[in-house]
């Protein structure tokens, strides 16, 4: 038989009062508050690259998530892969074998950015233009070109100029280095979003990529704004997850998105079925995130010529 304690400790619990129930309940608040929320797009097309020399970090992932959540509030994105590995490609469901035409034609043979372009199945309102691995030895072949910082940013200004649909958002996806690709990537872009993953060592590396934005900014393109940094990876459990976010924050109070990207098992499957987490399970606690990240972002518009932003 029961003792009177133990019956009214049972009775005394609920579901309600689990950790699990709080964080349904969190998410379907989430879910309300996006569904309800007031977007106004611009009218004019953003430019951003989506960079961070250090690997691992969701750059990709936080590239095509973002695009899909642009996507999906009736924004028209291009997503521009630079990277040769083309994971970008692949996760927006874009096919890039080595026959395809890509942005290493459009690099080192000059193809109209149009040629290339593809629609990703997800959305029609989701371009990519792919990377294939002939773009792994664009970084050698690029250096004998004539004007080779300004090879991606020529391609796409004639392309913006042309186009029959407004495009609301560019978003070129880096490979993790600092090469000519993503210097092509810098010169191209009026903003930088950069992808920090909440781990140890996360600002390592930080500072040369923030050099880097500086000697572009002087010698190639004076418009280009840090305007943006998305915490990834994080880890609600742990106290290092909140510490990297504290120390990220105080050095880039204006810069940090106040939504940040948690570790999902949901968005490290999406990419082998050829889909974002948008596509595949947009009802996840990582897709919740990225779709409002992507809402911050539209909200957190930055004119041209704005003096904010961090160099």
């Amino acid at each position: 038989m029961k003792q009177p304690d133990e019956a009214d400790a049972e009775a005394s619990f609920s579901f309600e009062d689990t950790p699990l129930a709080r964080e349904i309940a969190d998410l379907s608040a989430r879910r309300r508050a996006l569904e309800s929320s007031d977007i106004q797009l611009s009218g004019r097309t953003r430019v951003l690259t989506v960079s961070n020399q250090k690997g691992g970090v969701g750059k990709t992932t936080t590239t095509v998530n973002i695009a899909a959540a642009l996507a999906a509030v009736d924004a028209r994105v291009l997503v521009i892969d630079l990277d040769p590995q083309g994971n970008a490609s692949t996760a927006l469901g874009v096919p890039h074998t080595a026959e395809t035409p890509s942005v290493y034609d459009v690099l080192i043979d000059e193809f109209p950015l149009a040629d290339i372009i593809q629609t990703s199945p997800e959305s029609p309102n989701l371009l990519c233009a792919p990377s294939t691995i002939h773009l792994a030895g664009a970084e050698i072949e690029l250096v004998s070109q004539v004007a080779r910082e300004h090879r991606l940013r020529t391609a796409l200004e004639e392309y913006l100029a042309t186009v029959d649909e407004r495009i609301d958002f560019v978003l070129i996806d880096c490979p993790p280095s600092l090469g000519l690709l993503t210097i092509n990537a810098f010169t191209a872009a009026s903003e930088l979003l950069i992808p920090i993953q909440c781990e140890y060592y996360a600002l390592e590396g930080l500072s040369q990529l923030l050099g880097t934005v500086r000697m572009i900014q002087k010698h190639l393109n004076p418009r280009l704004l840090l305007s943006s940094i998305l915490l990834t990876m994080y880890d609600g459990r742990t106290r290092l997850a909140q510490q990297v976010a504290d120390e990220v924050r105080e050095h880039f109070p204006k810069e940090v998105f106040q939504t940040v990207i948690p570790r999902s098992v949901r968005v490290s499957e999406a990419p082998s079925f050829g889909q974002t987490v948008i596509a595949y399970d947009g009802q996840s606690a990582g897709a919740i995130a990225y779709r409002e990240a992507a809402v911050e972002m539209i909200r957190r518009d930055i004119a041209p010529n704005s003096e904010e932003g961090a160099s």
